[in-house]
């Protein structure tokens, strides 16, 4: 009788410690050299998280996944859901029919960002989870920015869900790239730069390395072709003067322009970014191709340099 009594106790004890974690929001992960530690929710101290990992037997990835899974269970079970799913709310407040009601311009960016994840997790609606990912990166840009494992370090997003964000901000940055696509001609340095934010300033303005890439232009001074030539540092052994000249020969062109960014963020040209640009108009002089511009990105819209506006193609 005293086993089975004590039986009793051990699993109302196990209950209980569940019925805390659900209610305090409390998650066990396992790092990859067996370490237990616990996030979200309200913090609990350490002496109590080794009570947890001892009572609950933590060991390994799949006994954190399993008491996880059990406190889900428990919020719904307990009625411990602090918010409503939005296919529950009233239809004047749910992301997808005020979009169809009022137009996506009109939509907070928890909204639209909701709309994209579709549904929410562990009691938290779409856009709840959408406004966390929000607070916990500051911005659109900075989501952006993230990889899908940063994403996925945000409790109730997984790779489904990061993916879809992905795709989302990705088709983004395209619908600029069809807006450049469509210019007829460069006409001056204005044009030139307007070109270049429209098609690589959301892929460049927050890369951690630097990107030089080349834009070819026929006798009208269309563009034709976009090539990425290197990435890292500007300097002589990462660009390839040989391979500019071959590709603007290849492709017909009549002048070209030259695009990079700065990580940092300061678009100022350095004394190497100007000695190779020499390089490049000197070679391209021998077979008849001007270079019209050369353009360094920073961090913001306004952080560049138009070497053409700063007299530094001569």
């Amino acid at each position: 009788m005293k086993g089975k009594e004590s039986k009793k106790i051990e699993v109302g004890e196990i209950r209980e410690l569940l019925k805390f974690l659900a209610a305090n929001r409390v998650y066990p992960f396992c790092t990859k050299n067996g370490r237990i530690y616990f996030v979200k929710g309200n913090t609990i101290s350490d002496r109590l998280k080794q009570y947890i990992i001892e009572k609950l037997n933590l060991k390994t990835k799949e006994d954190c996944k399993r008491v996880r899974e059990a406190i889900k269970e428990e919020i719904l079970k307990s009625g411990l859901r602090l918010n409503k799913p939005i296919k529950e709310w009233v239809k004047d407040e749910r992301p997808r029919e005020m979009l169809v009601k009022h137009g996506a311009e009109n939509l907070s960016t928890a909204k639209l960002l909701a709309i994209i994840l579709r549904t929410g997790s562990d009691g938290v609606s779409a856009e709840d989870l959408a406004r966390k990912l929000i607070n916990h990166f500051g911005s659109l840009r900075a989501i952006d920015s993230a990889s899908i494992n940063e994403l996925c370090e945000i409790e109730g997003i997984g790779i489904a869900k990061a993916a879809q964000i992905k795709a989302a901000l990705e088709i983004g940055k395209r619908l600029m790239r069809e807006k450049a696509e469509k210019i007829k001609k460069i006409k001056n340095a204005k044009d030139a730069i307007g070109y270049v934010f429209d098609y690589y300033f959301p892929y460049l303005r927050d890369a951690k390395k630097e990107f030089f890439s080349v834009i070819l232009l026929d006798s009208g001074n269309k563009p034709i072709k976009n090539l990425e030539l290197s990435k890292g540092s500007l300097d002589a052994s990462t660009v390839d003067v040989r391979e500019i000249v071959r590709e603007a020969s290849r492709e017909g062109a009549a002048s070209l322009i030259l695009v990079h960014n700065h990580p940092s963020g300061e678009a100022e040209p350095s004394n190497e970014d100007i000695r190779v640009t020499k390089r490049i108009i000197e070679a391209c002089n021998l077979i008849g191709v001007k270079v019209l511009d050369h353009i360094i990105i920073g961090k913001n819209q306004e952080d560049y340099v138009s070497f053409l506006e700063k007299g530094l193609l001569a």
